[in-house]
């Protein structure tokens, strides 16, 4: 199947991925742009799972204070090379990630890193939330699912993408990754807000 150009440009300015991808993504889903689109994000998932053992030794520090004055972030992104921690893809990735720990505020980068404390914690006031007479592992299922929801909406890697609610952090990161042939690691973030603290 040919593929047409404008369909090729269309897909790249929607993923930012490169021409050659793009056109190949097409030919392997029949010229759709949105299952092409899909195409992409899980090739962005293998490229970073397959680049995610390489040392990450160089990177930027980010800084974000949000238009109002009472919310800043500072941000640690690694990367392999100075060059990509230099470069527009990895910059606009530590912005948007910058507002994006601005807006939702989230407890830990990923959910290995929530304490157990704080887990038991959320545990015991969502059972406190079950109905009484449930049976037990139909409690502790419920228990569970509000758990996963709990890391969703508070842990970065999991939250919904604030540009992009289809997109996690996870995807973004992993996307920019794929750009960029670099592995890249969120290290380490604080959010500082007035009267916080």
């Amino acid at each position: 199947m040919a593929i047409d150009a404008k369909l090729v440009a269309k897909l790249r300015a929607a993923t930012g991925a490169g021409m050659m991808e793009c056109k190949k993504a097409l030919a392997e889903c029949d010229g759709d742009v949105e299952t092409a689109k899909d195409y992409l994000r899980k090739r962005g998932v293998d490229v970073a799972e397959q680049k995610a053992g390489r040392t990450t030794n160089n990177g930027w520090i980010g800084q974000y204070v949000h238009h109002n004055g009472r919310v800043g972030v500072l941000i640690e992104i690694r990367c392999e090379t100075d060059f990509v921690a230099k470069g527009d893809i990895f910059q606009a990735l530590l912005k948007d990630i910058c507002q994006q720990i601005a807006v939702t505020n989230p407890v830990a980068i990923e959910r290995g890193e929530v304490s157990s404390e704080a887990i038991e914690r959320e545990k015991a006031v969502y059972r406190d939330q079950v109905p009484a007479g449930k049976p037990a592992e139909i409690q502790e299922k419920i228990v569970e699912g509000k758990l996963n929801s709990y890391f969703k909406e508070r842990c970065l890697v999991e939250q919904p993408f604030i540009k992009d609610g289809n997109l996690t952090v996870k995807d973004v990161v992993n996307a920019a990754v794929q750009k960029t042939g670099e592995n890249m690691t969120i290290a380490r973030f604080t959010r500082y807000e007035i009267g916080e603290g």
